[in-house]
């Protein structure tokens, strides 16, 4: 039997050298090592400016606390997605509304979207859904229409492309996720990114308590200025430490989870009993964060025994996610939504599994992984 974990972060010893110089020198924040890793992610994108910080979740929160979002404004989010993406809408005061997702994607429906802009209307949340990229011309074109901002949820979407271009350059704001099994990892921690200067710089003063000067720009230490709200979102040097070298990793990363998943994607083809979601194709660029396989209907009430049966064979398994985010009980209850069916995004999220396609497994891993997913399906049958 193999061992098959859903995820595992691929440390080696550049990422644990890097780390040690960093707890043998004299900081362990304020440091180089945050601005190298910004640099880097930048160039790794392709332009655009990059501010790390403690988390993607803070990263979303900035960009609305830069449109200066309270009570009474809305932003557009998938029903699909991690909670994260509204708790970031809901700490400013505004409100989350909430559109059904495409079936065949897991991304925000945009035919949808138009008729849920109002007047509130400040910005939508785009989540490239497991790393598959939306139509970014379609949403730029209604942002624009409406005078709406474009906020990209690419937590799961670091290698992302649309016509070439990389997800987090796609709309206004963007925010990354390193958390251990993304793309690559930081322990925890995440990156805002903007095309736009200005935005760029203000993120830079939101991150760090307001200050008007940093650290380095000080004249006399400790003599700063504050005139405005801030927020202690920064990274410390011992996470962008790791993320410097993990980013040296991103390519064969990539590379193994596309190689993975086209594997496992041939292999469960034509198991009539399953939808495989789209892989993207042409202007779509997928990263690969994972697989998602939606059950038939029938089989659907057999999923958690599926999954267990999965689990005895070593193969570990996730849910991504565990209900539409307005069926989650602070939402529903807060907005009233128990008689919204946000019909895609609950057959998704309630009729599939995630199956691991990360770079700590390789082709045999996809083979077992596919022929212990048939097996258990026959059982329950």
């Amino acid at each position: 039997m193999r061992n098959i974990p859903f995820g595992k972060p691929i440390i080696g010893e550049e990422e644990r050298r890097a780390v040690m110089e960093v707890l043998d020198g004299p900081q362990l924040v304020h440091g180089p090592r945050a601005k190298k890793f910004e640099s880097n992610f930048s160039s790794v994108l392709g332009g655009g400016h990059a501010h790390s910080l403690a988390s993607c979740t803070a990263g979303l929160h900035l960009a609305y606390v830069f449109l200066g979002l309270g009570e009474g404004d809305e932003v557009i989010v998938p029903a699909q997605t991690h909670v994260a993406t509204a708790h970031a809408v809901e700490y400013t005061g505004a409100k989350p509304v909430f559109v059904d997702v495409d079936i065949t994607t897991g991304n925000i429906d945009l035919n949808l979207v138009e008729e849920a802009i109002t007047p509130r209307t400040r910005a939508i949340c785009v989540v490239h859904y497991l790393g598959l990229p939306l139509d970014m011309d379609r949403v730029n074109e209604l942002a624009r229409k409406h005078d709406i901002f474009v906020v990209e949820d690419a937590a799961l979407a670091l290698g992302a492309k649309y016509k070439g271009r990389s997800a987090g350059l796609l709309g206004d704001v963007a925010s990354f996720s390193f958390y251990p099994v993304k793309h690559i990892t930081t322990a925890e921690g995440g990156m805002i990114t903007t095309k736009h200067e200005h935005i760029a710089n203000k993120f830079a003063r939101l991150k760090a308590f307001g200050y008007d000067k940093m650290v380095g720009e000080r004249v006399v230490p400790g003599l700063y200025d504050v005139d405005m709200l801030g927020y202690n979102y920064r990274m410390n040097e011992l996470e962008a430490a790791i993320g410097v070298e993990q980013l040296k990793r991103l390519p064969a990363l990539l590379q193994a989870r596309k190689a993975n998943d086209s594997v496992l994607r041939r292999e469960l083809r034509n198991v009539p009993e399953l939808q495989i979601l789209s892989d993207g194709g042409g202007d779509f660029e997928h990263a690969h964060y994972c697989m998602v396989v939606v059950l038939e209907d029938q089989l659907a009430s057999h999923r958690y025994e599926i999954i267990e049966a999965m689990k005895k064979s070593g193969v570990g398994v996730s849910i991504y996610y565990p209900g539409p985010v307005p069926h989650l009980t602070y939402y529903r209850d807060k907005y009233d939504l128990s008689n919204r069916a946000y019909e895609n995004a609950s057959r998704i999220s309630n009729n599939s599994i995630a199956l691991s396609v990360g770079p700590h497994l390789d082709s045999e891993d996809m083979l077992y992984t596919a022929a212990a997913l048939k097996s258990a399906i026959q059982e329950v049958k």
